[in-house]
C-alpha cells in the first residue's frame, strides 16, 4: 500500500482593495452582476466575471429554477457564454463572489463541484491555467493559480 499527499496553495488577500487593479475591476464586475442573479429559492446570489485573452470580459450570475436542478451557477453561465461567443479565446482570469440575502458572507466561497469540473474542462482544452479569485460578500479573497488547486484529481477526455 502506498499513500500519496496532495498539496494545494492559495494566495490570500485581506480584501479586494489589495488585489491588482485589473483583478479589482474584474471582481467589481462580478459583484455588480451578482446583484442581478435570479435566486428566489436559495437567496444565495453568485456573480462571475471572466477575463479572456482577447481582452473581453464575460459575465454570469446564477439562474435558479423551481424545477431543481434546472438552474445554472454563475461560473458556468459565464464559461458557457464565453465558449459560445468567443470559442477560440482563452480564459485568463475568473473572479467569483457570493452573497446571501439572509446573512453576510465574509468567508471566501469557492466554485461548487460541477463548476470546478467545467472550469477544468476549459483549462484542459486551452492548455493553460486559469487564475481563479473568489470571495464572499466582503473580507478575504483567495487566489488559485489553476483549477488544479481546487480539483487536484481531475477527470478529462483522456479517461474516455
Amino acid at each position: 500500500m502506498q499513500q500519496i499527499n496532495i498539496n494545494t496553495s492559495f494566495t490570500v488577500f485581506q480584501s479586494k482593495a489589495e488585489l491588482p487593479q485589473e483583478v479589482q475591476s474584474l471582481m467589481e464586475q462580478a459583484i455588480e452582476i451578482r446583484k442581478k442573479a435570479y435566486a428566489p429559492y436559495s437567496k444565495f446570489r453568485v456573480g462571475a466575471a471572466l477575463l479572456l485573452d482577447n481582452g473581453k470580459v464575460v459575465l454570469g450570475s446564477n439562474q435558479e429554477n423551481a424545477a431543481y436542478p434546472s438552474g445554472l451557477c454563475a461560473e458556468r453561465v459565464a464559461i458557457f457564454q464565453s465558449g459560445a461567443i468567443y470559442p477560440e479565446a482563452k480564459i485568463v482570469k475568473l473572479a467569483v463572489t457570493a452573497a446571501s440575502d439572509t446573512n453576510e458572507t465574509k468567508s471566501p466561497i469557492p466554485p461548487c463541484g460541477a463548476c470546478r469540473q467545467s472550469i477544468s474542462e476549459y483549462e484542459f482544452k486551452q492548455d493553460s491555467p486559469i487564475e481563479i479569485y473568489f470571495m464572499g460578500e466582503s473580507g478575504e479573497v483567495y487566489k488559485s493559480d489553476s483549477i488544479k488547486n481546487l480539483l487536484p484529481l481531475s477527470f478529462d477526455k483522456n479517461f474516455l
